[in-house]
């Protein structure tokens, strides 16, 4: 589980454990006992938010005026495959 340090705590990480799951915070700068942590996933956590950051400029996701779940998952398919042709796009 990718979190950020606001969620940097030993009752928190304990029940992320509980439920199966390997938690990755980074550990607060004031913090004598540092546990383990992956620079390199955390990174990744980077990419997946600002993914969800573009996603919501489009009007129809950010509102949900989709009322059903199945609508609302076609316009987030159909938004996603936008912003990943919008990478492929000739700039010339």
């Amino acid at each position: 589980m990718l979190t950020d340090k606001a969620y940097e705590a030993d009752r928190i990480r304990e029940l992320i454990q509980e439920q199966g799951a390997t938690p990755n915070i980074p550990p607060k700068s004031n913090r004598r006992w540092k546990p383990c942590f992956s620079k390199r996933l955390y990174r990744e956590r980077d990419l997946i938010e600002r993914f969800f950051s573009k996603l919501k400029h489009f009007l129809r996701i950010a509102t949900r005026y989709d009322k059903l779940a199945v609508n609302f998952l076609a316009m987030v398919q159909l938004a996603s495959i936008r912003l990943w042709l919008r990478g492929y796009e000739s700039t010339a």
